[in-house]
């Protein structure tokens, strides 16, 4: 398969590219034509846009480019950005093939054509945003834990001694929460949900009964089945970790299942085009 890396020439030329990508990944290779590590990664870099064909792939020359490179933070080359609805995700510095294939891996998305589904317009799925190794669960039993709930490859949680579970997720980097989505069967899905937001330590469940929660949520059968349940977006706009406790079931067994819960937002933290047109215009600036 032929590549499709796409070179940038003008600075004009980055933001419609960012745009135009949408919530695809994009990998951005800032290079300079007299650096010998970047000429060594370029074919690789190349294959790279054949083996992962959905995510969009530019080379930006920081030469023919400068105010580009400046407002990014490019101080070195080669320097590698990720960036998904303009938003810059993530970075590397150096011609480490192996490291930039990981990275690109770890953002490309789990699901044959995932990450180009926009299920809400200006955010994106942040799965990839999950800090996996501070994520913790109470009360899943030992047969279907909580990380199978969090994707949609097969498997499910399942509580253990009884219907409630308490869910803490941990991000990578603060995020603004839009909506979530939660799926299981209409008899034992979740029904009340009562979600907390940064919390120093994982709640015990009578701090969760009877702490103040930033929303309840109730769900009914059709929402385990379909769509997005809204959050109230105001509420949720600097995350770094996220409690869901789970209250009860649909029909108040002892058994609780959840075979996916997710969410949908983005970074705090993202690329403002305001920024680099001031940048632009000063070149002798530091960024």
């Amino acid at each position: 398969m032929t590549g499709t890396v796409r070179a940038l020439t003008d600075d004009s030329q980055f933001q419609v590219e960012l745009t135009n990508a949408g919530p695809k990944l994009v990998v951005v290779d800032f290079f300079a034509t007299w650096c010998g590590p970047c000429q060594r990664i370029a074919p690789i870099f190349e294959e790279f846009s054949s083996r992962y064909p959905r995510a969009v792939f530019l080379k930006v020359d920081v030469d023919k480019c400068p105010e580009t490179a400046q407002s990014q933070g490019v101080s070195a080359m080669p320097t590698f950005i990720f960036y998904r609805n303009k938003v810059k995700i993530d970075s590397l510095r150096g011609s480490d093939s192996a490291s930039l294939e990981d990275k690109i891996k770890n953002w490309y998305g789990d699901e044959e054509g995932e990450e180009d589904a926009a299920p809400v317009k200006g955010h994106m799925d942040l799965s990839s945003f999950l800090l996996k190794s501070e994520c913790e669960c109470l009360n899943d039993s030992d047969e279907h834990p909580y990380t199978h709930a969090l994707t949609t490859k097969g498997g499910y949680l399942e509580s253990d001694c009884d219907e409630q579970i308490i869910i803490q997720f941990a991000f990578n980097q603060a995020v603004k929460i839009h909506s979530m989505k939660v799926q299981g069967p209409k008899d034992k899905g979740p029904k009340t949900l009562k979600i907390f937001i940064n919390q120093p330590h994982t709640l015990d469940f009578d701090q969760a009964e009877s702490m103040k929660p930033v929303q309840i949520v109730e769900l009914n059968p059709e929402d385990l089945t379909e769509g997005l349940v809204s959050l109230r977006f105001v509420k949720f706009q600097n995350v770094q970790t996220l409690t869901v406790f789970i209250k009860d079931n649909q029909e108040g067994g002892e058994v609780t299942q959840v075979d996916y819960i997710g969410f949908v937002g983005s970074p705090v933290s993202s690329t403002n085009m305001a920024d680099f047109k001031r940048v632009a215009g000063k070149k002798g600036e530091s960024h």
